[in-house]
């Protein structure tokens, strides 16, 4: 049985150290869930850039404008689709078929994104599009290579190219090395503003993944302070009862 599990594991081995090993260096986004202001602007970037494609299913109009201090006439002028009521859900109206047909697979919904990718890999992908004129879209993506999507957020951010440096390894053999990005072409917001955008969509949509993340972690710290005292009073207990026994 042991000789199963040494084999089992040394078969793994290489997968793990080569699963470390893999994909790109993510930027730290900084994100703040209590940052109300924050997470207002961001709720803003999504239905101006956003929800034309993808969607929220798991998520109510009128619950993100509770959470957010977003009052009900601010969400109906501004946010809730004259064909929606605001206890209904955050879809989008293009056709599955539409979108495979645009973009090779139909947009996926961004409602847990930030569960299972996380929130610095968002930030990261959100500012690590560059022009490759070998794709569809005329851009490609660092984090996520030959993605489907174009940069919609190009007129913001501008247009920027890799810049890929020669390395030689210890065999000898020379392979390209990301270096940094090269802007090309200005936008409309500096990269300092960029950024910040950036930090805000990205705070959105780790608030949407678990709305009620800061309220459980607050009561996290009441529970462990609970089960500190209540351990506390159990020894205390335990050594009461069992003090005349030898």
């Amino acid at each position: 049985m042991k000789k199963i599990i040494l084999a089992s594991l040394l078969a793994l081995a290489p997968l793990v150290s080569l699963a470390a090993g893999e994909g790109p260096q993510l930027d730290k986004a900084g994100i703040d869930l209590e940052d109300k202001a924050s997470l207002q602007r961001g709720a803003g970037h999504f239905f101006n850039y956003c929800v034309g494609c993808h969607s929220l299913k798991f998520m109510r109009y009128n619950r993100m404008g509770q959470d957010l201090g977003i009052s009900d006439e601010v969400l109906k002028s501004t946010i809730l689709p004259s064909y929606k009521k605001a206890g209904d859900t955050i879809t989008v109206s293009m056709p599955e078929d539409l979108g495979k047909k645009w973009f090779g697979k139909a947009p996926p919904d961004l409602s847990v994104t930030a569960r299972y990718r996380g929130t610095d890999w968002i930030y990261t992908y959100l500012r690590s599009f560059y022009l490759d004129d070998k794709r569809p879209y005329g851009v490609n993506n660092l984090v996520f290579p030959d993605v489907g999507m174009p940069h919609v957020l190009w007129e913001l951010e501008g247009a920027k190219k890799a810049v890929y440096k020669t390395e030689t390894n210890a065999e000898g053999n020379e392979h390209q090395v990301f270096e940094g990005f090269e802007q090309v072409k200005p936008g409309k917001l500096t990269p300092a503003e960029y950024d910040r955008f950036a930090r805000d969509l990205t705070n959105f949509l780790t608030y949407v993944a678990e709305p009620v993340r800061v309220e459980r972690e607050k009561l996290g710290i009441w529970v462990i302070l609970f089960l500190l005292v209540f351990t506390g009073v159990a020894y205390l207990l335990k050594k009461e009862y069992w003090k005349d026994v030898h």
